[in-house]
């Protein structure tokens, strides 16, 4: 006999029965409610039979893991939509854009306002008849068989490519699919959403996360977007679309050529930004932002580089060492300090040696001493000569409060971010964020001593700080700058999975690393020895010839 306790009540199950009906039959629950039911620190599907004994918790799709689940939930059932309606079409589900997923449909003719209309209407029909998705385990090689029969060669070389022997696929109404996490129960969970055309090809929006009733606002992003067109640019030279084309190089050893033709797109951009800051002839300060794990550091070298090829003597200078001391460090809700807050600098110091330097007078800049909390004057002065320029990186870069004692005109702006490349699939993105995680991990383990679960249970506060300092002005730049390179998770894996083994069922953050770990199999590894001494990858895996770490 089962026996499950939830609120301090033990339900006793003679029945084999399934975790929606349970819901339904004894918690008396609106299941539509729930994505998840977590079972001793395991997490099932609804539709799974409930098997083991324990205490039970519910995960809503509020949630952030429901709320991940009920947008892929969302993708499926437009994906079954528009494949009804254009069989023979290949669908890519390619990067987020605002508020929504931004994605093409491939099709003998090319994608209309009409059409998505037709899907839109189709996904209505689907979500209100309530079709139950269903999640079906079978060998890899059915589930290839499968998708050789859809035409999708990228989910075929993804499987290929793989070490395990059975696969789960989710199937609604006679439609077969691979989906990288879990999936609700049944189409009917979808309370809100939006499908729009954008140009070429579609933008779909979810719920709001805390009101799942209510459509999100879509703002769109336009130099976002056309960032992330470049780099669809950049695939396409390097004939690699999703992971399993990446992985074919790798067992091809064309790795060489591949890992050559990346910097060298790198470094083309970097020195194309240079250009745009000697055209714009007034330009005296160049201002560099991104989030966390980005490769600020690195790039901003690399410019520094590129900078003195046009004939101008780069300043650096550090807002860390504008600090200011820690008895006025602004603190957060709870108390603590509050390192992300621009008021956490000097600002007005700031300006005051911004505008001496422009002036062309001698500036002694501080140098904060960490250990202490406290700002010192060691004697390091600077002085802008008549070619020079000042290099400023940080996460407050681009805030304007930040310079607010010089003119826009001298002001060049650039927003960094790893932005992602390649997804497992057409139809599984891997998120930016998963990205800088995975590099953050690395970089953390090798040059400071943090492990992976101290790491991660960092993130959402790191997450909250871009969202309010850096997100909000980046589509002030002047320009954007993608700093992922389509290797480096090959790279990193090794690195990444040492760590991420390391955390166990009783963290907090064990369900993010085990999904991590899961994502990080799909790929097939490089040696480091490969990485160039000047690559953004460098500032993670060690080896600069930047900096020493």
């Amino acid at each position: 006999m089962i026996k499950l306790k939830y609120e301090n009540k033990e339900y006793e199950l003679e029945n084999e029965i399934t975790y929606k009906e349970f819901l339904e039959d004894y918690l008396k629950v609106n299941p539509y409610d729930i994505a998840l039911c977590k079972v001793n620190g395991d997490y099932y599907e609804l539709f799974k039979f409930i098997k083991k004994s324990g205490d039970l918790d519910l995960v809503k799709f509020e949630s952030d893991i429901g709320y991940k689940i009920y947008r892929r939930t969302l993708q499926f059932i437009f994906i079954k939509a528009t494949l009804d309606l254009f069989e023979d079409s290949t669908i890519t589900i390619e990067h987020s854009i605002g508020s929504g997923i931004f994605g093409e449909v491939h099709k003998e003719e090319v994608l209309k306002e009409e059409d998505i209309i037709k899907i839109k209407e189709k996904m209505i029909e689907i979500i209100k008849k309530d079709i139950p998705i269903k999640k079906i385990k079978m060998k890899r090689k059915e589930a290839i068989e499968i998708f050789r029969r859809y035409g999708m060669d990228d989910k075929v070389s993804l499987l290929n490519h793989v070490s395990f022997e059975t696969v789960s696929l989710y199937e609604l109404e006679g439609r077969y699919d691979y989906f990288y996490g879990q999936m609700a129960a049944s189409t009917g969970i979808i309370k809100a959403f939006d499908l729009i055309y954008y140009n070429p090809g579609f933008v779909l929006v979810s719920s709001k996360k805390g009101d799942l009733n209510v459509v999100s606002e879509f703002k769109e992003n336009k130099k976002l977007s056309q960032i992330f067109m470049e780099t669809e640019k950049w695939l396409k030279i390097l004939e690699v679309g999703e992971v399993g084309s990446l992985n074919d190089k790798v067992e091809k050893r064309e790795i060489k050529d591949l890992i050559m033709v990346c910097e060298a797109l790198h470094e083309k951009k970097i020195a194309q930004i240079a250009d745009m800051i000697k055209d714009k002839k007034e330009t005296k300060v160049v201002l560099i932002a991104g989030p966390s794990s980005s490769g600020k550091t690195t790039f901003a070298n690399r410019l520094s580089v590129q900078l003195r090829v046009n004939g101008y003597v780069p300043i650096p200078i550090s807002l860390d060492d504008y600090f200011v001391n820690r008895d006025k460090t602004p603190k957060d809700e709870n108390g603590e300090y509050n390192f992300e807050s621009i008021y956490s600098l000097d600002i007005n110091l700031f300006n005051l040696h911004l505008s001496s330097l422009l002036k062309g007078e001698e500036v002694e800049i501080p140098s904060f001493n960490f250990k202490k909390g406290e700002r010192e004057w060691i004697g390091q002065k600077i002085k802008l000569p008549n070619n020079g320029i000042i290099l400023i990186e940080g996460i407050h870069a681009l805030n304007p409060m930040l310079t607010t004692s010089i003119l826009d005109k001298q002001k060049f702006k650039i927003y960094i971010s790893a932005l992602t490349q390649l997804n497992l699939d057409n139809h599984n993105r891997i998120a930016t964020t998963d990205i800088r995680r995975v590099r953050r991990i690395v970089r953390d383990y090798l040059s400071r001593g943090y492990g992976a679960e101290d790491t991660l249970k960092m993130w959402p506060s790191i997450r909250r700080g871009e969202e309010k300092n850096i997100f909000v002005y980046q589509e002030e730049a002047d320009v954007m700058f993608n700093s992922t390179l389509v290797y480096e998770l090959c790279v990193l894996k090794k690195y990444a999975l040492e760590e991420l083994d390391k955390i166990g069922p009783e963290s907090p953050v064990y369900i993010l690393a085990t999904r991590l770990k899961s994502f990080l199999g799909f790929f097939k590894e490089i040696d480091k020895d490969y990485v160039p001494t000047n690559s953004i990858l460098r500032e993670f895996i060690g080896g600069s010839v930047f900096y020493k770490y």
